[in-house]
């Protein structure tokens, strides 16, 4: 469901299927379009009329030019898949596997901790474990049902964004998640894609509310996901007596799913402030400067707590 608001402006969808939500414009007219009409381009992707356009005005030398790039690199212009989420399951689940093969150190070597990337850390610096933790989990119904989140969201909001817009946006996610388990668990073991994951949710929700969407449905389902882990220690405290307690033997980390939100709800208002093709360099600076804010966040920890 959509607000009127929504429905009555045509640049929230495509302009040659009204009925096609989207959020990506034709780098020549600007105007939005759906991914069935866009077509790979130097310029990034245009539409049909567009497109026509062009090769009417081109030369021979052009022509036969882009006859020779299509015949050695084929590219489906009707391609809508999301396989940048596919390739993210594809190699979680590979990742996953090999965590299965005995001897093998996969998740010691990939998990996160902050100790891994505080200024002379005693095991050595490895900032990679920032980003490596979005691969590696803890039993197969953990891997299992985020992977399945991926998917549900993903095969939506990365034909809305665009690939590697979408790429960005899960990186990004998951830095913010590892940063807030730095700062606010120091020194405790984490592994999952938690963190993108709320990252994509964060996004979605601010997406949605600024070209007019009704996002009450986000917001019950993000609110149900970060409740549920206080939820379940405070069931568990009941008998204990601890909430603290309850909320550390549960073990998931409220932590990354608070930081990936806030990274990703971020990303998602800096895409939707800067759509317009003439803002595509403030766009990158910005998420540059996200990327540097929050790395720079790192330092932080080993002041805090020594």
């Amino acid at each position: 469901m959509t607000s009127d608001e929504f429905t009555r402006n045509p640049d929230n969808f495509c302009y040659r299927h009204p009925d096609r939500q989207s959020f990506v414009l034709c780098q020549r007219c600007l105007r939005t379009i759906c991914p069935e009409c866009q077509t790979p381009a130097a310029v990034g992707v245009i539409c049909p009329e567009c497109m026509r356009d062009q090769q009417k005005s081109a030369t021979t030398a052009q022509r036969k030019a882009e006859r020779r790039s299509a015949s050695l690199r084929p590219v489906s212009v009707h391609d809508t898949r999301p396989l940048a989420t596919y390739a993210i399951i594809g190699i979680t689940a590979f990742v996953y596997l090999l965590q299965q093969i005995p001897g093998l150190p996969i998740t010691s070597l990939l998990a996160f901790n902050s100790v891994f990337v505080w200024p002379g850390a005693p095991f050595g610096f490895q900032p990679w474990r920032l980003l490596t933790v979005l691969v590696v989990h803890g039993s197969f119904l953990h891997v299992g049902l985020n992977m399945l989140v991926v998917w549900m969201i993903g095969r939506n909001l990365e034909p809305l964004l665009g690939r590697w817009r979408y790429v960005v946006l899960y990186l990004l996610s998951g830095l913010g998640g590892s940063v807030a388990v730095a700062l606010l668990a120091p020194g405790v073991n984490v592994v999952g894609a938690s963190g993108a994951i709320f990252g994509l949710f964060g996004a979605l929700l601010v997406i949605g509310r600024h070209i007019g969407a009704n996002i009450r449905g986000i917001v019950i389902v993000i609110a149900i996901n970060f409740a549920f882990p206080f939820a379940l220690a405070l069931i568990a405290s009941i008998g204990s007596g601890s909430f603290a307690t309850a909320l550390d033997a549960i073990r998931i980390s409220w932590q990354a799913h608070l930081g990936g939100l806030v990274t990703g709800a971020a990303v998602g208002y800096i895409y939707a402030r800067t759509r317009a093709v003439r803002r595509r360099r403030l766009q990158t600076g910005l998420l540059v400067a996200l990327g540097v804010v929050l790395l720079a966040l790192l330092a932080l920890p080993p002041v805090i707590y020594g």
